[in-house]
């Protein structure tokens, strides 16, 4: 957990500090409620597209971030931290900008008066942007809502598995027009500065992202087909152990690693623990699947020998790997499923 910790409030003082070099304004010299309701503007909205950016980079599953984080598993706890913490900043950009001008309707608070702006260079990049700053303000808006709804149905415990998979990927397109809406509104003055270039990369890379989980494509690409030989109830679990036999591309696992395992395409892929060791000449592989909702209850119905299945991975870091020469292991119910590969092993 120390090393989500870290990478959480790492990522977030790395963008903090990047932005604070970057900004100009001494703060000493903010005047009153919009000179800060300015900066802290640019300070959230360059805060929220840098973890959203990492958020949907780890979306994709990058398979050498797997070690430094202890385990897919992992990656996507930060992943999920990461959203909430963009999702907060988002909250508290959007209310930056909404609330203020609120109040000014409502008579409750007074704009002070502007100056006049200085000329912009014709056809250069900043009049350009100049240009699109209500149509980024609009569209920007919009897409923030989709993306709040969509990570909000995201951490609802009952939201079914598979309508979680439908809606989730479509945050992918409200990112891409949030990038868009920041290179717009970003401060001009930040692309020359240390935090232009971090979220320049950072964004660029969260496009590449938020396209390929629109595809469906994972940096990892180990995809490899198989076919169902064997089902097995577990009554004692609540639980069905299936065997699948593995056409050539599968390159082997630890006892304990996991694969996303696609039964059937209207539902998608499921993370389930392998629950056998590997032996190349056999090539075949067992999950034991707990009966935990609508999907996997149904299972023993509707699942059939010779049925043809997809599996991705392996993942996951809990190998069993040490110094020690003794390991006590400790289980209860489906969390079995681990050792029972490492006891094939």
């Amino acid at each position: 957990m120390k090393t989500l910790h870290y990478s959480l409030w790492g990522g977030l003082l790395l963008l903090t500090g990047a932005w604070l070099f970057s900004e100009s304004t001494p703060f000493a010299a903010l005047n009153g409620f919009f000179a800060w309701r300015g900066v802290l503007n640019q300070y959230t909205g360059a805060l929220a597209m840098g973890v959203m950016s990492l958020a949907i980079i780890l979306a994709v599953r990058p398979r050498w971030l797997e070690g430094p984080l202890d385990g897919l598993d992992k990656l996507y706890r930060l992943h999920k931290w990461l959203g909430i913490a963009g999702l907060t900043l988002a909250v508290t950009h959007w209310l930056l900008a909404k609330v203020p001008k609120w109040l000014v309707g409502w008579g409750w608070l007074e704009r002070p008066k502007r100056g006049p702006r200085p000329p912009l260079e014709p056809g250069s990049l900043e009049q350009i942007f100049a240009q699109q700053r209500g149509l980024a303000e609009s569209v920007g808006e919009w897409a923030f809502y989709a993306a709040a709804v969509l990570m909000i149905l995201a951490l609802i415990k009952w939201f079914p598995y598979r309508r979680f998979m439908q809606t989730h990927k479509w945050i992918a397109v409200a990112y891409l027009v949030l990038v868009f809406h920041s290179v717009v509104l970003v401060k001009f003055a930040y692309w020359s500065q240390p935090i232009g270039p971090l979220l320049a990369v950072l964004m660029a890379l969260g496009s590449v992202a938020a396209v390929m989980s629109l595809f469906g494509v994972r940096a990892s690409g180990r995809k490899v087909a198989g076919h169902v030989t064997a089902i097995q109830p577990y009554p004692a679990l609540d639980a069905l152990g299936v065997e699948i036999a593995l056409a050539p591309g599968w390159p082997g696992h630890q006892a304990g690693q996991f694969a996303f395992v696609t039964l059937h395409g209207d539902e998608g892929a499921h993370p389930f623990t392998l629950a056998s060791a590997w032996d190349p000449e056999q090539a075949r592989v067992q999950v034991v699947i707990k009966s935990l909702g609508d999907y996997t209850g149904a299972l023993a119905q509707r699942l059939r020998v010779g049925d043809a299945v997809q599996l991705e991975g392996p993942y996951g870091c809990f190998t069993f790997a040490g110094e020690a020469r003794r390991q006590i292991w400790v289980a209860g119910g489906i969390g079995v499923t681990p050792f029972m590969a490492r006891l094939q092993a």
